[in-house]
């Protein structure tokens, strides 16, 4: 009977899809089993698609709601379901392993023995999946990078929600939590470590709420929030989300950990499948030719050019901004704006609303559209596959 309900998780997990679906294989009952005990197993089967009340989920496994609660609780305590409320109701949902219950293990960033147990679980579960179905070919952009907002030029007209610093003025809570790849590699290798920092990627709205409910993460004010953003920055961190609209999260990826990033990274062209819609031009009255922006750029998409002025692969090109705020005028970089001012250990006055830039070599400009994102696709031909998805506006 054991045996047989993670038989049923993993065929119910393999439908659903996602980046790394149940897979009938030896690496998945070992990760299933340290996760969910045979009870909780046979109520995430039983949570229906979307967000249902206990009493729909404990309809369909036939036993009373007084039994259904207590076994959800801990399920989302322990980030194996998530739960929110909504007018008195409290409604509960099955997610993914990628992403959700993966990243949900980690967000407390503790290093129990059992949290590197985990690591190793999950990490052998994705390398079985990935040799077992190679790198996923990206054919249409889930995710996006969101360009950082202080360097977009400032004549050009943009969405709001192509700018990082909109959606912690729109969403209320926020939170913040550590990063899961990065904590999983660290888990697994304490030399393993990049050096960026981990408390950065956050989570808006009802998302923020489930984290700080279940104290996964901490909740931030606005403030705190645009801190977090800096230090990101300041890093060379890639904002990171869902490719629509409304968000309930930013990831601030690194290349050598991420895996928004590294599965962007492995395909051919990473420029056309993960995007902010911008390219970044240079100033060559201004560029000093230190190439800063160079080693910054994490995609690998810069080389310096014949007249000693940076030169960008577009296809490589993912328009994360990274080159640009790491770009060093002689006075420091000057940046104005409307509203408030961060100073750095750099010296640079950073804003947070109503930004433009002043004295820099490197500027953002909007380029080609997408349906949800703008997406810049350099000069890729109208045949191209991301292009028939696409529409320009």
């Amino acid at each position: 009977m054991t045996h047989e309900i993670y038989k049923k998780l993993c065929e119910h997990m393999g439908k659903r899809g996602g980046r790394y679906p149940g897979k009938d294989i030896p690496e998945f009952y070992a990760l299933a089993e340290k996760l969910f005990t045979p009870e909780e197993a046979e109520v995430y089967v039983a949570i229906p698609k979307g967000y249902s009340p206990a009493s729909a989920i404990a309809k369909e496994m036939g036993k009373d709601e007084s039994q259904a609660i207590p076994v959800l609780e801990t399920m989302a305590n322990k980030g194996l379901c998530t739960s929110g409320s909504m007018g008195g109701i409290k409604f509960y949902g099955a997610p993914l392993f990628v992403p959700g219950i993966f990243e949900f293990q980690f967000m407390k960033g503790t290093k129990t023995q059992k949290d590197k147990e985990l690591a190793r679980l999950i990490h052998a579960y994705k390398q079985a999946v990935d040799a077992g179905q190679g790198p996923p070919k990206v054919t249409y952009p889930a995710t996006r990078v969101i360009p950082i907002q202080r360097t977009i030029s400032p004549e050009n007209t943009i969405h709001t929600y192509h700018q990082v610093a909109s959606y912690i003025e729109k969403y209320d809570p926020i939170s913040v939590s550590t990063c899961f790849c990065r904590h999983e590699a660290k888990l697994m290798d304490e030399s393993d470590d990049c050096g960026k920092p981990d408390d950065v990627c956050m989570q808006f709205g009802m998302g923020a709420q489930f984290i700080i409910d279940r104290k996964l993460g901490r909740k931030l004010t606005k403030d705190e929030a645009m801190d977090v953003l800096i230090k990101s920055e300041e890093a060379g961190l890639v904002h990171a989300s869902i490719n629509r609209q409304d968000i309930d999260f930013i990831c601030n990826c690194c290349k050598c950990h991420c895996m928004i990033i590294k599965t962007a990274l492995a395909q051919d062209k990473p420029g056309l499948t993960l995007n902010s819609g911008f390219k970044p031009v240079w100033n060559s009255d201004l560029c000093q030719a230190c190439e800063t922006c160079i080693d910054r750029c994490p995609a690998g998409a810069l080389a310096m050019g014949s007249a000693s002025v940076p030169e960008v692969d577009l296809n490589q090109c993912i328009g994360c901004g990274v080159c640009a705020t790491g770009c060093r005028m002689p006075d420091g970089g000057h940046f104005t704006c409307g509203k408030k001012r961060h100073s750095t250990a750099a010296g640079r006055s950073k804003s947070i609303t109503g930004c433009h830039q002043g004295e820099q070599g490197i500027v953002f400009y909007l380029t080609l559209s997408y349906i949800i994102i703008d997406c810049f696709v350099a000069d890729a031909p109208r045949n191209d596959p991301i292009d028939r998805h696409c529409e320009r506006r």
